[in-house]
C-alpha cells in the first residue's frame, strides 16, 4: 500500500512513518507535530517523577550535589495524601556511631557472678565442716550414767567405760580367805574367773592403782554377783574407810540361790590423789558379804 493511493485519508494518517520514504515525501507526508506517534496521540513522554492523572507535575530539576535528594524521584509520602513518614528512635543505651559497648554494665554483671560463686563456695565449705563434725568428730570419752540401783538391762560392758585403769578381780591382792573360782557362769572377767569366799569377816580384795593423772573426783565401779539377795561391803581408800558402803543389791532380780543370774555392777564416788592410790573392799562386822567379785575399774568424775 502506498500513501495517497488507497482511501481518502492523508498520507500521514495512513502511515505515520510515510515521511521517511521518498514516495511519501512526494505525496506530501510530514513528520507529526504533536510528539511521537500519531498527531494528538495520548502517548506522551513524561519526566521521571511526574505524577499522572491530573496531579500537579513536578518540573525536572538539575542533578543535585552528592548527598542531596534526586529531583527525578520523589517517595510517595512526599506527595499530598501520601503515606505518613515513620521515624525510628535508637534503643536507649545502644551503641550508635561513635559510641562503644556498655562496658560498665558488663563489669557490674561480672562482679555479681563472682560474688555469687564465692558465697556458694563458702556455704558449701561450712556445710562440709558441719557434716565432718557430725560424722567424724564423735567424742571419745565414754558417757557413763549409772547408779547403784542400775539393772542388767542398763548395763554396759566395762571395756566401753575404761578411760582409767581397770583390773579383773583375780589380779587383785586377796586376803582373809578370799580365793578365785570359775565354776559359776556369767562372770565378765577374763576366762570367767572371779573372787569367791568373800562371805567371811576379814575377807578382802585390795587394788593398788597407778597412773591416776590428777587429784580429784573419780567413780569406782565394782562387778559382782549375788545369789538372789542383797549384800554389801566396806570401802577403804588410801587407809580411810568410806562412810558409804559398797552396795551390792540384787539389782539383777535373780532368784534366791541363783548366783549365775545375779551378775551386775555397782559404783561408789571416791577422791583419789595423783599417781598411786590404794583401794580396798572388805567384809567387816555388820556387812552382809555373800557375793562374788569379778571386775573393778575407774571413771574420771562423779558420774550419775
Amino acid at each position: 500500500m502506498t500513501p495517497g493511493n488507497n482511501g481518502a485519508s492523508t498520507p500521514e494518517d495512513e502511515d505515520p512513518f510515510g515521511y521517511l520514504y521518498a514516495d511519501g515525501q512526494a505525496n506530501g507526508a510530514q513528520p507529526p507535530s504533536g510528539g511521537y506517534g500519531y498527531p494528538n496521540s495520548v502517548s506522551r513522554v513524561r519526566t521521571v517523577g511526574e505524577r499522572p492523572y491530573g496531579q500537579q507535575t513536578v518540573p525536572p530539576q538539575q542533578q543535585g550535589a552528592y548527598g542531596q535528594p534526586n529531583p527525578h524521584y520523589a517517595a510517595p509520602e512526599s506527595f499530598p495524601g501520601g503515606a505518613p513518614t515513620v521515624q525510628t528512635q535508637p534503643a536507649p543505651g545502644g551503641g550508635g556511631r561513635g559510641r562503644g559497648p556498655n562496658t560498665k554494665g558488663l563489669l557490674i554483671g561480672a562482679i555479681a557472678v563472682v560474688a555469687a560463686v564465692v558465697i556458694g563456695i563458702g556455704v558449701a565449705m561450712l556445710g562440709g565442716d558441719d557434716d565432718t563434725a557430725a560424722d567424724g568428730d564423735q567424742p571419745t570419752t565414754p558417757s557413763v550414767s549409772q547408779s547403784a540401783e542400775s539393772s542388767p538391762s542398763s548395763e554396759s560392758s566395762a571395756g566401753s567405760e575404761k578411760e582409767l585403769p581397770a583390773v579383773d578381780a583375780k589380779a587383785l591382792q586377796l586376803g582373809g580367805g578370799a580365793t578365785t573360782a570359775s565354776d559359776i557362769k556369767g562372770a565378765k572377767a577374763d576366762g570367767g574367773v572371779y573372787v569367791t569366799g568373800f562371805n567371811a569377816v576379814g575377807a578382802s580384795v585390795t587394788w593398788t592403782v597407778n597412773g591416776i593423772p590428777e587429784s580429784g573426783k573419780y567413780t569406782l565401779y565394782v562387778g559382782y554377783g549375788v545369789p538372789g539377795k542383797d549384800a554389801n561391803g566396806t570401802l577403804t581408800v588410801n587407809g580411810t574407810a568410806a562412810s558409804t558402803p559398797v552396795d551390792m543389791k540384787n539389782y539383777a532380780n535373780a532368784p534366791e540361790g541363783d548366783y549365775e543370774k545375779g551378775w551386775t555392777r555397782t559404783y561408789n564416788y571416791v577422791q583419789l590423789n595423783k599417781g598411786t592410790n590404794t583401794i580396798k573392799i572388805s567384809c567387816e562386822q555388820g556387812n552382809q558379804c555373800d557375793a562374788n567379785l569379778d571386775q573393778v575399774w575407774l571413771v574420771k568424775g562423779w558420774v550419775e
